[in-house]
C-alpha cells in the first residue's frame, strides 16, 4: 500500500517549484491559479525569493501548498499512482486534503494564506517560541511542559519521531522547559527560528478566526482517506473536516502515530510530495523498514519513479 504525504512550514526556500513548472504544464497552471486567487505573484516569490518575504508564514503557507500541489499534479501525470492515504505535516493536511479532492486548490490556497495571517496575528513577534527537543520521552516531556508554564503556555507542538518533540508556548515559559529539559538529559533543546509558537493554546483565536472563513468554504466528499494531524487516524467524513481543521490550529502535531497509523493499516511505501524531505527522515526514524522516496524536482521524480 501507498500513502502520499505533505510537509508543513519549515520547507520553504527559494527556487521551490521553479524546476517543475519550467518542465511540466500541470505545475505551471497551479501556480498560475494560486497566483489568480491570491491575487499577487506567488509564482516569483517562490521561483526566486526573497528569502524575508517566504519567511512570513502568511506567505510561505500558500508558497508551500501551492508548491506541493503543483508536484503532485506531475506525480499523477507521469505515474498514475493512486495513493490508499494521504496525509500532511500541520499547513501539509492542507495539500492532502487537495489529493484527496476534498478541497478545491482555489479555496485552499486562499485559505492558508488566512491561517497563516491569523497565526501571526494571534501572538506578538517575539513573545512566542518553539523548540526542539531531543532525546526525552513525550511523558516526562509533558510533565516538564507542566513546571516549566508558570501560568503561561508551555506544551507539546509537534510529535515528530521518537525521540523528537517541539513544544511550544510563551517564549519565557520555553525557555523555562529547555532548561529542565537539559536537566534531565535532552540530547539537544534548540529554539527554532519561527514567526509564531504553532500548534499550542495560544493559537486558539486564530482557530475561531479561520472557523469563520471555513465556513464559507464548500468541502467535497473525500476521495482517499485523510491520516489527520489531531487524532493521528484515517478519516473519510467530509462533515468533520472542518472541526479537525479549526482544532489542528491550536492542537499538537501527532505526525509519529500517524505514521503508525498507516503502518498497521498495511502502507509500506511513502512518497513526500513538495519541497524538502523532512518527513522522510521522520519516517525513516519511526519505521527504517518503510520504503520512502520524496519528488520535488525533476531528478527527485526520476528516482521516485525508479
Amino acid at each position: 500500500m501507498l500513502a502520499f504525504v505533505f510537509p508543513g512550514q519549515g520547507a520553504q526556500h527559494a527556487g521551490m517549484g521553479k524546476e517543475l513548472s519550467e518542465n511540466f504544464s500541470v505545475a505551471r497552471e497551479v501556480f498560475e491559479e494560486a497566483n489568480d486567487s491570491l491575487g499577487l505573484d506567488l509564482a516569483k516569490m517562490c521561483y526566486e525569493g526573497p528569502e524575508e518575504d517566504l519567511k512570513l508564514t502568511a506567505n510561505t503557507q500558500p508558497a508551500i501548498l501551492t508548491t506541493s500541489v503543483a508536484a503532485l499534479r506531475v506525480v499523477q501525470q507521469e505515474t498514475g499512482l493512486q495513493p490508499d492515504f494521504v496525509a500532511g505535516h500541520s499547513l501539509g493536511e492542507y495539500s492532502a486534503l487537495v489529493a484527496a479532492q476534498a478541497v478545491d486548490f482555489a479555496d485552499a490556497v486562499c485559505l492558508v494564506r488566512q491561517r497563516g495571517t491569523f497565526m501571526q496575528q494571534a501572538v506578538p513577534i517575539g513573545s512566542g517560541a518553539m523548540a526542539a527537543i531531543l532525546g526525552v520521552d513525550a511523558e516526562l516531556l509533558e510533565e516538564l511542559c507542566a513546571q516549566a508554564a508558570q501560568n503561561e503556555v508551555v506544551s507539546a507542538a509537534n510529535y515528530n519521531s521518537p525521540g523528537q518533540i517541539v513544544i511550544a508556548g510563551n517564549a519565557t515559559a520555553v525557555d523555562r522547559a529547555i532548561a529542565l529539559a537539559k536537566d534531565n538529559g535532552a540530547r539537544k533543546a534548540m529554539m527554532l527560528p519561527v514567526s509564531a509558537p504553532f500548534h499550542c493554546a495560544l493559537m486558539l483565536p486564530a482557530g475561531e478566526k479561520l472557523e469563520q472563513v471555513l465556513n464559507t468554504v464548500v468541502m467535497h466528499d473525500i476521495k482517499v482517506p485523510v491520516v489527520t494531524n489531531v487524532e493521528a487516524v484515517a478519516n473519510s467524513d467530509s462533515s468533520r473536516i472542518k472541526r479537525l481543521l479549526i482544532d489542528q490550529v491550536s492542537a499538537p502535531v501527532r505526525w509519529e502515530s500517524s505514521v503508525r497509523n498507516m503502518l498497521d493499516n498495511g502502507v509500506e511505501r511513502f512518497i513526500e510530495i513538495g519541497p524538502g524531505k523532512v518527513l522522510c527522515g521522520l519516517i525513516r526514524r519511526i519505521e527504517r523498514k518503510a520504503k520512502i522516496s520524496n519528488v520535488e524536482n525533476i531528478a527527485s521524480l526520476k528516482s521516485a519513479l525508479a
